[in-house]
């Protein structure tokens, strides 16, 4: 996601060499993106093209804001879209377990209702009449269990059985509904998915054309500031935990990686997708979501920040990077950009959350 707003207050100075760098590296000159600054002067240059209205919509500067406007709704949408996803594979668990428990249910009813088929043939030819019999002919077994007493017909021992047979029935009736409640959530979860999914495509392919419609100039200069760069602008500092450590060198690892909505690597990220495949090669797990993300730890101070934290931005938690250290972040931006460093202030920051 790409903002032009610079964060509303730059950080404390502080006396710990562990802490995010004060204001040098967070001030306002460094909190300007390299695509925005790109951005900013190729629309100085960039004369508006023919035809442009008198408003100024049709701007170079015009169309670049529209662009990043559509990929932070793309980003949003992808987001929702996480969330989303993440909750079908959770339904999609859940349901197997209830079909799989329901199965067992089944068969052990069948093994249950059989041999108690077997002993009523049984007695039966022998010549007497059992309530078991007309247990396995009846299909309510609890109307007939109430009456079975006063038919003073029936052992201790089938009637144990019976009542066994009963619970594992009633037990399987429980589980086909429960399996059938989470079916039915599992589709209307798939249909939101859809949903964000079109959405997603639909500001994607809305910031194409407008992107397509800039002079090449500007075109060359936003596809050299995505490009980022592969190494950081100061010397790489530890995590503030053995694995926040092994997360930050994953995040380190995958600058120059594509940025690609609903993606979580090895080979492709978008912003949570990132954050959360970077903490999984340290072995810990976080939620899919910036939305989560900002939940899934202890709140630090923005100027105590240390490697390995996760720095959330905007009022709706709408992008997460990963902050290395020196003041910078290792990010996924928005499609069209790679992986890459950027100064931690880039945008109004939500929270800092060490997990």
């Amino acid at each position: 996601m790409v903002s032009h707003r610079s964060p509303r207050h730059a950080p404390r100075r502080h006396g710990s060499p562990r802490r995010a760098p004060r204001a040098g590296a967070f001030g306002l000159g460094a909190r300007v993106t390299a695509l925005s600054a790109a951005a900013g002067a190729a629309a100085v240059l960039t004369a508006a093209p023919a035809g442009a209205d008198p408003d100024g919509e049709g701007t170079a500067a015009a169309l670049n804001a529209r662009v990043d406007r559509l990929y932070t709704e793309a980003e949003q949408a992808t987001e929702e879209y996480n969330a989303a996803a993440e909750r079908v594979e959770e339904l999609r668990g859940q349901v197997e377990r209830a079909q799989n428990a329901a199965a067992r249910d089944q068969a052990r009813a069948n093994r249950m209702r059989d041999d108690l088929g077997a002993l009523a043939a049984a007695q039966y030819r022998g010549g007497a009449v059992v309530p078991s019999l007309a247990l396995l002919l009846s299909d309510d077994p609890d109307e007939y269990l109430a009456r079975a007493s006063a038919l003073d017909r029936i052992g201790s021992r089938q009637a144990a059985r019976l009542q066994a047979y009963r619970h594992t029935v009633r037990s399987l009736e429980q589980q086909r509904a429960r399996a059938g409640g989470k079916l039915a959530e599992l589709r209307r979860q798939r249909e939101t998915l859809g949903r964000h999914r079109a959405a997603v495509q639909r500001k994607l392919g809305a910031a194409r054309r407008l992107l397509n419609s800039l002079p090449p100039q500007e075109r060359a200069a936003r596809e050299r500031a995505a490009r980022g760069t592969g190494r950081p602008a100061v010397p790489e500092a530890a995590g503030s935990s053995p694995r926040a450590s092994a997360a930050v060198a994953a995040a380190r690892r995958a600058v120059g990686a594509p940025y690609a909505w609903g993606q979580a690597g090895p080979h492709a990220f978008d912003c949570s997708g990132l954050t959360s495949w970077a903490y999984a090669q340290a072995g810990v797990s976080l939620p899919r979501t910036s939305q989560g993300q900002l939940h899934a730890g202890r709140r630090v101070p923005f100027e105590e920040a240390l490697p390995g934290d996760l720095v959330v931005y905007g009022p709706d938690a709408g992008h997460v990077g990963m902050y290395v250290g020196g003041g910078q972040v290792v990010h996924a931006p928005h499609p069209g950009a790679r992986v890459r460093y950027d100064p931690a202030g880039m945008m109004p920051v939500a929270a800092v959350v060490r997990p």
